[in-house]
């Protein structure tokens, strides 16, 4: 059975293996913009990814352009706004799709019904909890904030 560390994801700087490195660790993996209303989230996902990392914990962000053409630039730009911005130290993937034709096989699983989270990416932001064992635990709208009490009791259970 495929797995969420199973999936082929290329880095931001080219890493051919985002995800293989992180398996075991619980994984919040979120589709992000840099020219978003909820952009600002970075820093809260950032502070999670940092306070949590000795638990075995991973933020993760995809960088994706589908939502109102808020994450324009190349994956150096992104990469350089992210850091230089929010102080992002998370992994992120090269930008991709989450929706459509050209949607990335993580999205597809992602969404599948098959994990019991079924349908398109709505907007920007959101973000899907996944377990150690690499299944998919939960999923949260763009407006869930990172320090959200439902978000952080659902990755205190999984950790």
């Amino acid at each position: 059975m495929t797995t969420f560390f199973d999936i082929p994801v290329t880095g931001i700087q080219g890493e051919p293996d985002l995800l293989g490195p992180l398996r075991g660790k619980v994984v919040l993996a979120v589709n992000v913009a840099s020219r978003c209303g909820y952009t600002p989230q970075y820093a809260g996902l950032e502070r999670l990814h940092q306070e949590l990392a000795s638990e075995g914990f991973a933020v993760v962000g995809f960088p994706c352009n589908q939502f109102g053409a808020q994450e324009p630039g190349s994956d150096a730009e992104i990469r350089d706004f992210c850091s230089t911005r929010y102080d992002v130290t998370f992994p992120l993937a090269s930008k991709l799709e989450v929706n459509g034709p050209r949607r990335h096989a993580l999205y597809g699983w992602l969404t599948s019904p098959a994990n019991g989270r079924p349908g398109d990416i709505e907007w920007n932001f959101e973000k899907f909890l996944v377990g150690r064992d690499g299944r998919l635990i939960a999923r949260y709208p763009s407006g869930t904030r990172p320090d959200d009490r439902g978000l952080m009791g659902d990755i205190a259970a999984a950790l």
